[in-house]
């Protein structure tokens, strides 16, 4: 594991690898997705990303792109709703079909220290002309040992990895 500048040498990490599935649509839009971490009461522990249309003011006088993540209902409902973006390391524009991966360390960026016990990392998809899709993968925090614990999406997700390390 590569040392991050500021980050405890012996943190724990994870990885989460969302994939965007190609989609054979007259009209395809990329999709909106949030990555979350939720605790067991469902309240939300740490937004991890949100790919959404973040283009400039210039190009978008009328704020389009935020107007849509209520669209992300269960998200924005737990909490988005409260985020005021764009966020630092944790916003950016929505991506093409295909794998994507997210790497953190604990305590720095988008994820905040954790109290030990039980979580849900959540990721949610919708589609402008699409539908919508939540893959939840629950988890324990910090992790024993290395694991890799995977969920699939039908249609607007495709699989979801979550890699632990201690």
């Amino acid at each position: 594991m590569s040392a991050v500048f500021g980050a405890p040498a012996l943190a724990a990490s994870l990885a989460v690898n969302i994939e965007v599935p190609r989609l054979n649509a007259a009209e395809y839009h990329r999709p909106y997705v949030a990555a979350w971490i939720e605790r067991p009461d469902n309240t939300p522990a740490a937004t991890l990303a949100l790919w959404y249309d973040v283009r400039t003011k210039t190009n978008n006088p009328e704020g389009e792109g935020t107007k849509w993540l209520k669209d992300l209902r269960q998200w924005w409902r737990r909490g988005g709703r409260e985020l005021a973006v764009p966020v630092d390391g944790v916003t950016s524009a929505t991506k093409p079909a295909g794998k994507h991966q997210l790497n953190f360390v604990e305590g720095t960026g988008a994820l905040p220290r954790l109290a030990p016990g039980a979580y849900k990392l959540v990721v949610e998809a919708a589609r402008e002309v699409g539908g919508r899709e939540v893959v939840s993968i629950p988890f324990q925090w910090p992790p024993a040992s290395a694991a890799q614990p995977v969920a699939a999406g039908k249609e607007e997700l495709g699989e979801i990895r979550l890699e632990l390390r201690p």
